[in-house]
């Protein structure tokens, strides 16, 4: 199956997927007892990093008003397919659930073959929330502002550089978002993972990155990292006084990580409901909102439904950044 072929199916279906978890059939009830086991959501990264961190604290109060317990179970690597192929082949009754973050929206474009049809093998349970990614220098960059690096990518289309944690990573996308909306040209440096990246752009090896603002505040606050902008439209409380990607002209480059809960497709709409319901509740509780907000990231509540439109609407944003960037990832 072509690669565009397989993206318009995935938009299509996971869409209709939100509706029908929208709609409870008259005369059926799976949630009455729902659920009378341990729940188990698979995150698919390694422990101990954002995704994990924010997963583990919306299970806790999810579990509290399920009254049951919610196991984390953390299968990281193929780019996040290993961990989704689990939950799409998870028996359909709510007690397997998919902590999702932006693969979902951009894997199906760029994976010619998975073992698994995002279409038709997964559907929203709920958004969580997300965090704005931030453009960021070495302090010693040449760079003061954003409009200093974009003029210098312009007159220099071979020089200026830019890491990430590896091709398709949410840096890397983003940061083609921002060459095609600041019309300038910058070289991407590949790495396997997000840390030694930044000890290149921190050694002046690399021009600049865009990141997870939780991992710059560390160096910006040792004074060996500056932030050039926030892409989202509201400011950073994290980051006082650093401009927006909208303030600076360019509001279409806003990017963020965000993360959300997919079930099975088949699960029962009424189990999705009651799924839903409990991540409201979490993401009402005002320690789980302090916690997320020291994260730099914004609460998301809404429906299964409502998550459903947002990952289509973010699988035709970066389906188009993907095609026009010509970016594989295998």
């Amino acid at each position: 199956m072509r690669a565009s072929s397989a993206l318009s199916k995935f938009v299509r279906g996971f869409g209709l997927a939100a509706a029908m978890a929208a709609a409870v059939m008259p005369g059926t009830s799976h949630a009455a007892d729902f659920p009378s086991k341990p729940i188990k959501i698979v995150v698919p990264y390694a422990p101990g990093g954002a995704v994990d961190i924010v997963t583990r604290l919306v299970a806790q109060k999810m579990g509290e008003t399920l009254k049951q317990s919610i196991i984390i179970d953390n299968r990281p690597g193929g780019a996040t397919n290993i961990g989704m192929d689990i939950v799409a082949r998870a028996p359909a009754d709510g007690y397997t659930l998919l902590t999702a973050s932006n693969s979902l929206a951009s894997n199906a474009a760029l994976f010619s073959n998975l073992n698994f049809d995002p279409a038709k093998d997964l559907i929203p349970v709920g958004a969580i929330g997300y965090a704005p990614l931030v453009v960021v220098v070495p302090a010693s960059s040449q760079f003061k502002t954003l409009q200093d690096m974009i003029a210098y990518g312009k007159a220099n289309p071979d020089k200026l550089t830019y890491a990430t944690a590896g091709n398709g990573s949410s840096g890397h996308l983003a940061s083609e978002l921002l060459k095609d909306e600041g019309k300038f040209n910058a070289l991407h440096v590949p790495y396997k993972g997000g840390a030694p990246a930044i000890t290149d752009m921190l050694g002046g090896r690399i021009d600049f990155m865009a990141i997870n603002p939780v991992e710059a505040i560390p160096h910006i606050k040792a004074g060996k990292m500056t932030t050039l902008a926030v892409l989202d439209s509201k400011p950073s409380a994290l980051l006082p006084g650093v401009p927006t990607i909208s303030a600076l002209g360019l509001p279409n480059a806003a990017a963020a990580v965000w993360w959300g809960l997919c079930a099975p497709k088949g699960t029962p709409a009424d189990v999705v409901a009651t799924l839903n319901d409990a991540l409201q509740k979490a993401l009402a509780d005002s320690a789980v909102q302090a916690r997320l907000s020291e994260l730099g990231a914004v609460t998301t509540p809404g429906s299964a439904a409502d998550f459903g439109k947002f990952v289509q609407e973010e699988t035709v944003k970066w389906a188009r950044v993907i095609k026009a960037g010509n970016i594989k990832a295998d």
